[in-house]
């Protein structure tokens, strides 16, 4: 037994059983005293009243209204937005309801079958119960729809519930590498990169040989845990053992690299990328100028930028990391100048991040002609732009504009950040000493 999986049985107030028997509605009841589990058979479940019943019926006329006469992705559509409270008794009316059209309940089971109602009420037991009446209605209990069940109860952050569901029913299912790959996923997912890394190792002595995605999921785990280093060295094995990485991997790495500022580690791999036909993509670059930037490496920063735009790769973030290095407002002028001339469109955060520049500079006249063609390109002003307004103006001085700009924002309904609401009572403070100095 997996080191996980002991102490999951023994650790929880409930358990997941084994495939229930069909055509039985018993309850098993536990819980959990010093002595450890008890389980007590309750009777079959409860009778519903006929206020609960008439509830249900009307329920399920309106999924059959919805289920009626329209295609399969409208159905599920309808069905994710009308989001009824699922029970047993409301999923079996439904079935019922459509004995003869077995279309639509095909659909409707399908949709309900993924217990993604269940799991986010983190009811893991009734979840899988209800994955096995599958069989019940003629659909097949099949690996795929396992696999959804294995993701449902990871995306709710159930990983070890579906780990130990995986290790279960390896006798009844015919995993794969993309099974062993959603559990890793959701221990990647949930930040744990020692589980990670214990079910890596899982994977590597087990008969599946790890894909793309099985490297790409563990070398995120690793760079987000800090571990750019392990991550590299996984990264070389993988152009080692013949599985070429994609470019979302190289970027990772390269990302990684940055951040750690091992820069002309990252440039190597950019060049490896383009030698072995995996091609950067608008977020490599990015990723390198904006690192590139912090240390004023201009040179190789315009060649990159060049490359990008021979490319068309570059965008409003590329130019944004420009204008975010730039010492003055000649600088600005001169990016946006080639910002235009390379036909890339301002954004409602180019327009902040110039009045966040021109507002630190004291550059008023260019504060004032940023706001106006922000409103005249309709990307602004939004709750940042007026943020940027209050906080300026309050550290050059001038306490009755920062009011102003503040007043405005709450006429507007935005919401203000903390921030600036502790600095509004600073300001109003300041006012109020201010005028008793005045007329004492």
């Amino acid at each position: 037994m997996q080191p996980r999986i002991r102490p999951f049985l023994y650790s929880r107030n409930f358990r997941i059983f084994s495939k229930p028997k069909q055509k039985q509605s018993l309850i098993l009841i536990q819980h959990k005293s010093a002595s450890g589990f008890h389980s007590h058979e309750s009777m079959r479940s409860p009778i519903p009243s006929t206020d609960e019943l008439s509830a249900v019926n009307g329920k399920a006329l309106e999924i059959q209204n919805l289920l009626n006469g329209q295609k399969t992705i409208d159905i599920e559509q309808a069905l994710t937005r009308f989001r009824p409270t699922l029970s047993e008794d409301l999923v079996l009316n439904v079935l019922r309801r459509h004995r003869s059209d077995w279309k639509s309940a095909y659909i409707f089971f399908n949709w309900v079958s993924n217990a993604s109602e269940y799991v986010a009420a983190h009811k893991i037991k009734e979840a899988t119960e209800f994955f096995y009446k599958r069989k019940e209605f003629g659909l097949d209990l099949d690996l795929l729809a396992f696999q959804t069940l294995l993701l449902s109860l990871c995306r709710y952050k159930h990983v070890e519930a579906a780990e130990f569901l995986f290790h279960l029913k390896k006798n009844e299912f015919r995993h794969n590498i993309k099974t062993m790959n959603i559990i890793l996923n959701g221990w990647y997912v949930l930040g744990s990169l020692r589980e990670a890394k214990r079910f890596w190792n899982d994977i590597i002595t087990s008969k599946y040989k790890p894909d793309r995605f099985t490297y790409g999921i563990f070398i995120n785990s690793l760079t987000k845990a800090g571990k750019i280093s392990t991550a590299v060295k996984l990264f070389q094995a993988m152009w080692a053992k013949g599985c070429t990485p994609d470019v979302a991997i190289c970027n990772c790495i390269i990302d990684g690299l940055c951040f750690k500022k091992r820069i002309p580690e990252a440039l190597e791999i950019f060049k490896e990328m383009n030698e072995k036909d995996c091609c950067p993509d608008a977020a490599t670059y990015n990723c390198l100028i904006k690192h590139l930037c912090k240390i004023r490496r201009m040179e190789k920063v315009n060649e990159l930028l060049e490359e990008m735009t021979q490319k068309g790769l570059s965008n409003a973030r590329t130019y944004g990391y420009l204008l975010n290095s730039a010492k003055k407002p000649d600088e600005v002028v001169k990016i946006l100048n080639r910002m235009e001339t390379n036909g890339c469109k301002m954004t409602g955060d180019t327009y902040n991040l110039l009045l966040r520049l021109f507002m630190g500079w004291g550059d008023e006249k260019r504060v004032d002609s940023t706001w106006v063609e922000m409103e005249r390109d309709g990307l602004g002003p939004d709750q940042r732009s007026y943020t940027i307004m209050v906080h300026g103006l309050y550290e050059k001085g001038q306490l009755e504009e920062s009011m102003l700009y503040y007043n405005k924002m709450i006429s507007k309904g935005m919401v203000t950040e903390p921030r600036t609401k502790l600095l509004v009572d600073v300001i109003n403070i300041k006012l109020k000493d201010r005028d008793h100095k005045r007329f004492k």
